[in-house]
């Protein structure tokens, strides 16, 4: 449980006990349901993290509405787009072990989620984690009812794959951006799991020494 989740239904909880002993018991259903769907909301279930070498995870629940490929800053990318829809659990993940090399927060509209414009349109947090070779950008875009985004990781901070590291209250999408060499898993209308379901797998990176010196002992036969 996200401890957001006991701020508001403490509050309402408390609310419901004034209406009760103010208008009577009945007035107090509300307050106590809206309670409940706060503890509910903020749910932050365990995973199973998968090991396979080279898996890249959902960095959130929700329904893959979108892969394709998109230009960031001159370099092209594959994308998979995550709707969350405010049933959906809303604790974010790392997709990858790696470092934080990039934080960046971005002000703008709270159009809804679904819409391709929200991607660069929305407020959202965009970060950029390198690990094994590879650098993973992933993005918490807010939406209509999300107007709260959360980031519990700073800059130069290591985190793991499927490791927690914040969440977008209420409705809201994800963005991962990989590297074109990635094998995408996942398709338009698949479910998906924070932490436990594998959206690609990464190829491995030889390092620029053991290349360098193989060719240099293929030279020399």
């Amino acid at each position: 449980m996200v401890r957001d989740g006991f701020y508001y239904a403490l509050g309402l909880i408390v609310v419901a006990a004034l209406m009760a002993w103010l208008a009577g018991p009945a007035y107090a259903l509300l307050p106590l349901v809206l309670a409940a769907f706060f503890l509910w909301f903020f749910r932050d279930p365990e995973r199973a993290i998968p090991a396979e070498a080279g898996a890249v995870v959902s960095p959130a629940d929700g329904k893959v509405t979108d892969v394709s490929t998109a230009e960031v800053n001159g370099r092209q990318w594959k994308r998979i787009s995550i709707f969350l829809s405010v049933f959906d659990v809303h604790v974010n993940r790392s997709p990858i072990a790696g470092l934080i090399t990039n934080i960046e927060y971005r002000h703008g509209r709270f159009r809804n989620a679904l819409s391709a414009a929200s991607a660069a349109e929305n407020e959202q947090n965009i970060v950029t984690v390198e690990g094994d070779g590879h650098t993973v950008i992933f993005k918490q875009i807010a939406g209509v009812l999300a107007r709260r985004i959360v980031f519990a990781r700073k800059l130069g901070d290591s985190v793991g794959r499927g490791e927690r590291v914040g969440l977008i209250k209420f409705g809201s999408r994800t963005d991962v951006l990989l590297d074109r060499a990635a094998d995408i898993r996942v398709a338009i209308g698949d479910r998906v799991r924070g932490g436990a379901s594998v959206l690609a797998y990464l190829p491995p990176v030889e390092p620029a020494g053991a290349a360098a010196g193989a060719s240099s002992e293929k030279g020399t036969r």
